[in-house]
């Protein structure tokens, strides 16, 4: 078999423009960062330019050299967004309307030898959906472009309540040549069977042509060996595969090679990790379960959503990446569920996930939408998904199949929006969808991968899909301090927004934009309400900031607060709830949003924090003051609970039992020690333990807090603060914060006890070891782990005034 690359330059011409540029590539790369013919699409409100660009054909070209052979020889495009018509030397190949789908064109007949003339035409979105919408109303998110349920493009790039309205257009993947001179490998396919500690594996490989089969296992510890095809053979002493933090990502590479005469004329190579991940649901007292057992032990979730990472598509890279999971292995996620809005990362996201240790909760790309496609369209999403899990299926880390985002649970609001009244043919069809094609698919290509419908969902059938007692669960009630009366079996989205870093905020606006309620701000904040909620929950919780930046704080500080709070309960709860995915990882564009790394690639505060709340093994603490039952200051003497006490948990997720002393103490203001007490604990592999509640007596929630740690063979693994009053109510003292900065450490100095102490810097960027952190009267010191700065800014919540 011989591929010849297409990729590579082409020209682009349409709408008065005709430009040089790289495949993969589209309009937006071709004018913006190929040729600098416009300007940053996300800078202020320049998506009005962009958006206006979409209501024009364009054509991509690439006239090429070819010698034709006598062999059968296909055009092969990665990915076509969205609606194209192809061209080869004046002759129509073919339409296109599923971006989601690797086409496959004979072309034997069209090639000519020398030059050759390829066009790709693309049609204009809006003027599609509008039609479409027009001859049948489809709704979901109303952020989106409306009809944007008819077309298989990734409906983030339409408008959602994080992203702009930018329906990029192009050839979003590789393009090339095949000349079938040989036989090849059409599909590889391996299971594996898991006994009592032993592994065996089944390589199925399926060929087109006659030709010697040769398949080579390399162990993690470079030991070759050879496995028959389409035979079971069993592993010896096999090297198992595990999520972070509970054992080792080892990994096999498997080789597949066609030989004919001797001669290697094909070959497919993956990686693979022996594993054996299910999804457990069983009945119990609590309802049904809901979680991953990897080997034979069960594995509580934690980590985050994922979207695509940039909203034009060729800038996210293996190397992009490849930093923003590896911030999530570092932060202890072991796990990182991909949301249905976007497209099926390419395969160096899967590749990345084994090798750090992510189990992957898997969306498939429909999310919040009334769907109903044409005989056409229902044929391409069945080969959308069957092309994309074959791709995909050999993943140790991928452990769960969902069908879509948040239908089943919104599916009778979007159709009362619709103003379609036929709402049991629409009904029908939805379940028709995701509850019998789709599973029928995915049983089809990787039988051994769970499914379940919709997330959330309970059993399916729109039979209370949000249910505590069954399934996973999307908890989006803002008053997090009611989330200890939940107990959801697996929470897979739920999160406060917060605004982006300052640097972020200062690289798509101008000075005077930098207002919370400017035009531009507005504009970076696309969920309708989000400003009202931060400032209702902000006023709730701190004194008004006194300057931009100080806000930007404080937001990020209740974003990071308000995740925390939820986390530590579900992880008190182990057993009973066994997953937190907190909605989201990353931005699509500089934005005020959910995400815990924003646009910039720079840790909000919630990145920080999660690094401290997804730690292995955790001390939290269930306390009990005016924050949870003086709900309003004036609340008359004797109608409400004074009870000021304290309950800790020690949360074991490590493989192995703890054994530890936790010590706390009642401080005042200026960190003085009131009262204290130390006690040794011993907690089971995975598992909680609770230990007895303590009541503070006479204490004083405008001056006291409580300060405690968790040490295990002289080592702190978890230490914190909590108050017992809204931070607004507390009486911070000035801590004076100031800095050392040596040889990549940073030595910050207190003169009392500060609440969630922040460091920036300056004059130039830094990922720390630690940030947003509270610290008593004293010093500590925090690693640099990239970037360089010489002048550092440092604020606390005393600040916030």
């Amino acid at each position: 078999m011989k591929t010849l690359l297409l990729s590579g330059q082409w020209t682009m011409r349409g709408n008065g423009y005709a430009v040089n540029g790289l495949i993969p590539g589209s309009v937006y790369s071709f004018l913006y960062l190929d040729n600098k013919l416009l300007p940053d699409p996300y800078y202020r409100d320049n998506e009005d330019l962009y958006l206006e660009l979409a209501n024009h054909e364009y054509v991509f070209e690439k006239v090429f050299t070819y010698t034709p052979s006598r062999c059968p020889t296909d055009l092969v495009f990665e990915g076509l967004d969205t609606l194209c018509s192809i061209y080869l030397n004046g002759e129509k190949i073919a339409d296109t309307d599923n971006m989601h789908v690797r086409y496959a064109f004979d072309v034997t007949t069209l090639l000519k030898k020398g030059i050759n003339h390829l066009q790709v035409v693309f049609h204009p979105v809006p003027a599609y959906l509008k039609q479409k919408n027009k001859e049948v109303k489809l709704f979901g998110a109303n952020d989106c472009m409306a009809g944007y349920p008819h077309l298989r493009k990734a409906h983030c790039m339409m408008g959602w309540d994080w992203g702009p309205r930018l329906p990029d257009a192009g050839i979003w993947k590789d393009v090339y040549l095949v000349e079938k001179n040989s036989a090849q490998i059409l599909n590889l396919h391996v299971t594996q069977r898991h006994k009592d500690g032993r592994v065996f594996l089944t390589p199925t490989l399926q060929i087109d042509g006659d030709a010697e089969m040769k398949i080579t296992l390399t162990a993690p510890n470079g030991k070759t060996l050879s496995l028959p095809a389409n035979t079971e053979t069993e592993i010896e002493n096999p090297c198992l595969w595990w999520p972070n933090g509970m054992g080792e990502q080892a990994l096999y590479t498997l080789i597949a090679t066609l030989l004919e005469n001797g001669i290697a004329v094909d070959e497919k190579q993956i990686k693979i990790g022996l594993r054996e991940l299910k999804l457990i649901r069983q009945k119990d007292d609590f309802g049904e379960s809901f979680y991953h057992e990897i080997n034979g032990r069960s594995m509580f979730a934690m980590g985050a959503d994922y979207i695509p990472e940039d909203n034009i598509f060729c800038r996210i890279t293996p190397e992009r990446t490849r930093t923003l999971l590896t911030h999530c292995r570092d932060s202890h996620f072991n796990a990182i569920r991909v949301w249905g809005g976007g497209y099926y990362p390419d395969d160096f996201f899967f590749d990345l996930c084994d090798e750090l240790g992510l189990v992957v909760f898997f969306d498939l790309m429909f999310a919040c939408s009334v769907y109903e496609p044409t005989d056409h369209l229902r044929d391409s999403i069945v080969e959308e998904v069957t092309q994309n899990l074959t791709r995909i299926r050999h993943h140790a880390c991928l452990g769960l199949i969902c069908g879509n985002n948040e239908i089943e649970w919104h599916f009778h609001e979007y159709v009362a929006i619709s103003g379609r009244t036929d709402v049991e043919h629409l009904s029908n069809v939805y379940l028709d969808l995701f509850e019998n094609l789709l599973p029928q698919t995915v049983k089809a290509v990787a039988p051994y991968l769970p499914y379940i419908p919709s997330s959330p969902t309970s059993v399916g059938g729109f039979r209370d899909p949000n249910g505590e007692g069954y399934g996973d669960c999307h908890d989006w009630e803002p008053n997090y301090l009611v989330c200890r009366n939940r107990f959801y079996r697996y929470v897979s989205e739920f999160g406060f927004e917060g605004f982006p870093c300052m640097k972020t905020i200062e690289g798509f606006t101008l000075p005077e934009d930098r207002n919370v309620h400017s035009q531009i701000m507005d504009r970076h904040q696309r969920s309708f309400g989000g400003n009202e909620l931060i400032l209702t929950y902000l006023t709730r919780n701190y004194l008004y900031p006194n300057d931009f930046a100080t806000f930007i704080y404080a937001s990020q500080l209740l974003q990071a607060e308000a995740v925390k709070y939820k986390v530590e309960h579900f992880r008190r709860h182990r057993g009973r709830c066994m997953g937190t995915l907190y909605w989201q990882l990353n931005d699509i564009w500089p934005v005020t949003s959910w995400a815990s790394i924003d646009y910039g690639g720079r840790f909000k505060g919630l990145q920080y924090m999660a690094k401290r709340f997804y730690a292995p093994i955790l001390l939290s603490c269930e306390e009990v003051g005016e924050m949870q039952n003086k709900t309003f200051i004036n609340l008359e003497p004797g109608l409400f609970n004074e009870e000021k006490s304290a309950r800790f948990c020690v949360t074991n997720d490590t493989m192995y039992e703890m054994n530890g002393t936790i010590r706390w103490e009642l401080r005042d203001a200026d960190s003085d020690i009131l009262q204290s007490k130390t006690q040794e604990v011993c907690v089971d592999a995975l598992s909680a333990k609770w230990l007895d509640k303590i009541v503070f007596e006479g204490l004083d929630p405008k001056t006291q807090h409580l300060h405690f740690t968790l040490e295990v063979n002289g080592e702190i693994l978890s230490e914190a603060t909590v108050l017992f009053t809204v931070a607004k109510y507390h009486r911070f003292q000035n801590p004076h914060l100031r800095y050392e900065l040596e040889n990549n450490v940073i030595t910050i100095h207190s003169d009392c006890y500060a609440k969630a102490v922040q460091i920036e810097g300056i004059d130039g960027d830094l990922l720390l070891e630690d940030s947003f952190f509270d610290m008593e009267k004293g010093e500590k010191r925090i690693r640099i782990l990239s970037g360089t700065a010489t002048k550092l800014s440092l604020r606390s919540v005393y600040d916030i005034r």
